[in-house]
């Protein structure tokens, strides 16, 4: 999978314009700048992404508690990041699945 597949769910699910060809790293500085902004501004928003992307709270909390000398926009820009690619992964794996079955078994 390429980064361009990341960067367009990205996009989608937090209303962003990142570019699609952006390495992994410059993706994770960027969106948790964009994440420190919403921690600033518009911290309900930022809940309501982090709900619809489906970034576990419980993880969420667990990390910004262990790691408080790190910037909490990072932390959470690495759960954004890995959730995307969980998703992702799951999709492909699903395609894969239903395109296994034979014609015969499908209805």
């Amino acid at each position: 999978m390429n980064n361009e597949t990341l960067v367009r769910e990205i996009n989608k699910n937090m209303a962003i314009a990142l570019p699609d060809e952006i390495s992994l790293e410059e993706l994770q500085k960027r969106l948790g700048v964009y994440v420190n902004e919403l921690i600033q501004t518009d911290f309900q928003k930022l809940i309501m992404l982090l709900y619809r992307i489906d970034v576990s709270e419980l993880k969420l909390k667990q990390l910004l508690q262990v790691q408080q000398q790190e910037n909490a926009g990072d932390i959470i820009a690495i759960l954004i990041i890995e959730r995307q690619l969980q998703k992702i992964k799951s999709r492909q794996q699903f395609r894969q699945q239903k395109n296994d079955f034979d014609e015969e078994e499908k209805w």
